[in-house]
């Protein structure tokens, strides 16, 4: 299991990361919050551990983006606040637990525990990414409220940009998400689609959401 500690104080991060490591865990660490969204955002961890109070970028702050970007890692907030207010805010903003400091480090490790036995929250029905809009059960996708005439396949690669929003996902990675399978690595049939994507979803519209990373694949985001 790979987590994610969002923690700016450096003796509690090497007491967590040890602590962790010792149970099993891979930890990768951030000390800011700006940084922790985007370590968040880039996806792979099964679980963040997120401070509230943190320079740059309140955790609040953090997992209010992480959500509203449609990513469902699950979260557990640790904090100082001990307040009713302050506990039900961090759960109403998504957080699977919430955690006071100070802390038992066995506590802490079965609240984990916990929370990951119960896997990743349920993904949203609905992403909406800026104006783009894709309704995962209707299989249906919208852009500015103009409804896109989406092949299955154009569908389905749309539908992995978003579920990953903000992460650069290779051609490799692509065919196996949505053809199922592994092409010659001189086809351009991923290429092709996206560009029939873009045709669709992007080019009639002023903000371009997908990206291309030279030599790496392809990203959908906001810019600019």
């Amino acid at each position: 299991m790979k987590l994610l500690l969002v923690e700016d104080d450096p003796k509690t991060v090497s007491f967590l990361r040890k602590g962790f490591s010792e149970n099993g865990f891979e930890v990768e660490a951030e000390t800011n919050g700006a940084d922790g969204l985007a370590r968040a955002a880039a996806g792979g961890f099964d679980l963040i551990v997120l401070d509230v109070m943190l320079p740059k970028k309140d955790g609040q702050a953090v997992l209010r983006d992480l959500r509203a970007a449609g990513v469902q890692t699950p979260v557990l907030f640790l904090t100082a606040r001990d307040g009713i207010a302050d506990k039900v805010d961090g759960l109403e903003l998504g957080a699977d637990d919430y955690l006071v400091k100070p802390f038992a480090f066995a506590e802490l490790l079965a609240r984990v525990r916990t929370v990951l036995r119960r896997g990743a929250a349920r993904p949203p029905d609905v992403i909406r990414i800026a104006d783009l809009e894709i309704d995962l059960i209707r299989h249906k996708a919208a852009r500015g409220g103009e409804l896109l005439d989406l092949t299955p396949k154009e569908f389905l690669l749309l539908a992995l940009f978003a579920r990953r929003t903000g992460e650069v996902l290779s051609r490799d990675l692509i065919t196996e998400h949505v053809w199922d399978v592994k092409f010659d690595h001189d086809t351009n049939v991923v290429d092709v689609h996206v560009r029939r994507l873009r045709a669709k979803a992007d080019d009639p519209f002023p903000a371009k959401l997908i990206h291309t990373v030279r030599g790496v694949g392809y990203v959908l985001e906001v810019r600019g």
